[in-house]
């Protein structure tokens, strides 16, 4: 590791699991550490198994947020925060955080900002801390039409697709993960990371759930995110009487141990980095897809996985159940997801590409 001589980077972030936004800002964080960069992370709202990992690989953490949310108070701290450090740059991830990262702008003039975003936007409020970034990193060239159509200059906007290596997580086996989540250890397990929100359609998730319920007995489906619609979609498992079948999380700190034991994950809307599908193909999982930005970027249709229409919602559980069925296709498919991991989506390329970037503001 070289030793930091340049003026801090201060990445905002929100609670996050250590997989999709957590499991990107652990590898750019660490990689920049390892180029002998000061990196900084503020955490804005509570949640996600995150921070223990950025603080074993060297990063300073600071807890900024104590509410399951990014709040007020926990902008006035970020803002707080960054006047002591005087960070050269200040890197957000995630829309809430962009706003803070827009207003530190104004506060500290002499710091560059950049925003990065995972998902194609819209909205008044973020075109008015977007156009105060003096750089928009976009994951795909969907993400930045996106942020073209609302206004940003195309010279500011950056397209850099996301890295990922294989995580192995703290090595637990089956009967440990399945004891520390009340799963059962003989029934078969998939997987689903999404934020609890409209723009998820979990909806898609539960009705998949059920309807593989009929057609393949002792499943259990694991849920892991939070947000305004954590109790609404508990309170419609136990309506549907899916509670015995659909396992739902806050967060959870072993989710790469999880992954190693999944058939297949699930992306019912759109989510930041397809939620755990790019750390899924890093472990040789295929996936299920609704057809999305991130599901397009990532997934080879038919090779690694499937991109389903949203309609007819019986496609989602169909593809699904073909995984199921089919334990020569889902290895076949595993194996080209962990060699397209590699040669498409390679951590030292995307590290590489912010390095230069953050030469260039700085």
């Amino acid at each position: 590791m070289q030793r930091a001589t340049r003026k801090p980077v201060l990445i905002a972030i929100g609670g996050c699991d250590p997989v999709g936004t957590g499991r990107q800002v652990e590898l750019l964080a660490r990689g920049l550490v390892q180029s002998g960069r000061d990196v900084h992370v503020a955490v804005t709202s509570l949640g996600g198994g995150i921070v223990d990992r950025l603080e074993a690989a060297g990063v300073s953490v600071q807890r900024v947020g104590c509410r399951p949310t990014t709040d007020v108070g926990a902008g006035l701290r970020f803002v707080r925060l960054a006047r002591e450090l005087e960070p050269a740059v200040v890197i957000s991830f995630g829309r809430r955080q962009a706003e803070l990262a827009a207003v530190a702008r104004l506060a500290l003039p002499a710091m560059r900002a950049v925003a990065h975003l995972a998902a194609p936007v819209r909205g008044g409020r973020l075109r008015w801390s977007l156009r105060r970034m003096d750089r928009v990193i976009a994951t795909s060239p969907g993400v930045a039409a996106s942020c073209s159509r609302l206004g940003i200059s195309d010279s500011r906007i950056v397209t850099i697709a996301p890295g990922i290596a294989a995580d192995a997580g703290q090595g637990l086996g089956r009967e440990a993960v399945a004891a520390r989540l009340g799963l059962d250890p003989a029934a078969e397990w998939t997987l689903c990371v999404a934020p609890l929100v409209a723009a998820s359609r979990l909806e898609r998730l539960l009705w998949g759930v059920d309807q593989l319920g009929v057609v393949r007995k002792g499943m259990q489906h694991v849920l892991v995110g939070t947000g305004p619609l954590l109790s609404r979609v508990r309170r419609r498992a136990l309506v549907q009487e899916l509670a015995e079948r659909l396992f739902v999380f806050r967060d959870c700190n072993i989710l790469p141990d999880l992954l190693g034991e999944v058939r297949y994950v699930w992306q019912p809307g759109s989510v930041a980095f397809g939620g755990a599908i790019l750390d899924a193909m890093a472990r040789g999982v295929p996936a299920v897809a609704v057809d999305g930005d991130a599901a397009r970027q990532l997934i080879a249709d038919g090779r690694t996985g499937w991109i389903v229409p949203p309609l007819p919602e019986s496609e989602f559980p169909r593809r699904a159940f073909n995984l199921l069925e089919d334990d020569a296709l889902r290895a076949r498919f595993g194996a080209a997801a962990a060699a397209r991991a590699a040669e498409e989506f390679p951590v030292e390329r995307m590290v590489a590409a912010f390095a230069a970037l953050l030469e260039r503001l700085s």
